[in-house]
């Protein structure tokens, strides 16, 4: 029987590691809109399509640039879940 001091240390493990896989690219979305939106406001464009645009843009090349680390911190957790379920199981 698994206890319940691994099990939140595994669901504590799994939300960091969804965190830092998902920040690299919230945080260049919320820059990017943030910029687009004060642009938007001096120019006085009420365009929709400006405000989209650009964000995917960003967070696809944000992808791209962090797409090692992201896959190496997803990797890295998945590796060690799976090394530990040979001694949660027996335990």
């Amino acid at each position: 029987m698994i206890s319940e001091g691994v099990i939140i240390n595994i669901l504590t493990q799994a939300i960091t590691t969804v965190i830092l896989s998902a920040a690299p690219m919230l945080i260049v979305a919320m820059v990017v809109g943030l910029l687009v939106s004060i642009f938007q406001a001096t120019t006085q464009i009420n365009e929709q399509t400006l405000a989209f645009v650009p964000k995917i843009v960003a967070v696809l090349l944000t992808l791209l640039v962090f797409g090692g680390f992201i896959f190496a911190t997803v990797g890295g957790f998945v590796t060690n879940l799976f090394e530990q379920i040979n001694t949660l199981v027996v335990s």
